[in-house]
């Protein structure tokens, strides 16, 4: 009976994943793939959002999010970042490949680009955009509102703040909303301090909400408990930000 009911769990998430289409796209000679998730009933006169995985790269937290927005009406999609034949499969590859981005952001800021316009031609309404991310991805939504992409808001779940300090600080249109563990030690208080002056300086509309006892990764419950390691799972503070980012989208959509 155990074996069973193990089948049936697997076969539930597996129809659940099913009803997201793989999507292959390029960036010239590289070829990517993401997810795209369609709503049987739209809201919000076709709104869509940008989702833009942690370090790993596409990951069952980030297709997890595509069904959940699905099933709320909204179109979502999920970005390659790296490409079909780039994806980490340990820590130490996942580091070097998000390092690479950080460090050549303009080639981060295209990806996202080409992401956002496949999730448009999956039938999103492109007045009605929001990019979250999360951990990498976190950075990539923050960068996407830098850069001002033609979107309404951006979120970032326990995301990096950082900037290269010598680029320009230009007024940001998009709605921020940054969700941070407050005992994120992988995102030091200066990176805070200088985010948040950034953040009144570019005139942005911006929100940060900090959650106890939360370190990096807090929403992926794949990352064990202990806070000691820097990334952990946090129940709590895993829901709380959930409503605050449907609150975020029911005001700027």
């Amino acid at each position: 009976m155990r074996t069973n009911f193990i089948l049936l769990l697997f076969s539930m998430s597996l129809l659940s994943y099913a009803q997201l289409k793989p999507v292959d796209y390029n960036d010239e000679s590289q070829k990517l793939s993401g997810f795209s998730a369609i709503p049987k009933k739209s809201v919000n006169n076709n709104a869509g959002i940008l989702i833009l995985p942690a370090w790993m790269g596409i990951d069952k937290n980030s297709k997890e999010v595509a069904q959940k927005l699905q099933d709320l009406g909204y179109f979502a999609f999920v970005a390659d970042i790296y490409g079909v034949d780039k994806r980490p499969t340990n820590a130490k590859e996942a580091g070097q490949n998000a390092g690479y981005y950080k460090k050549n952001i303009s080639e981060y800021h295209k990806r996202i680009q080409l992401a956002l316009d496949q999730l448009i031609k999956q039938g999103a309404n492109p007045d009605k955009i929001v990019v979250i991310g999360y951990c990498f991805g976190g950075t990539g939504a923050i960068e996407a509102a830098r850069t001002n992409m033609k979107v309404q808001g951006v979120v970032s779940f326990h995301g990096g703040l950082g900037r290269d300090e010598t680029r320009e600080i230009v007024e940001i249109k998009p709605k921020v909303l940054v969700l941070h563990g407050a005992d994120d030690f992988y995102v030091p208080k200066e990176e805070v301090e200088a985010f948040q002056n950034e953040m009144r300086k570019a005139n942005a509309d911006w929100q940060m909400n900090y959650y106890s006892n939360a370190v990096h990764a807090f929403t992926h419950k794949d990352a064990g408990s202990d806070n000691s390691k820097g990334a952990a799972y946090n129940e709590k503070a895993d829901k709380r930000s959930w409503i605050a980012f449907i609150d975020f989208l029911k005001e700027v959509l």
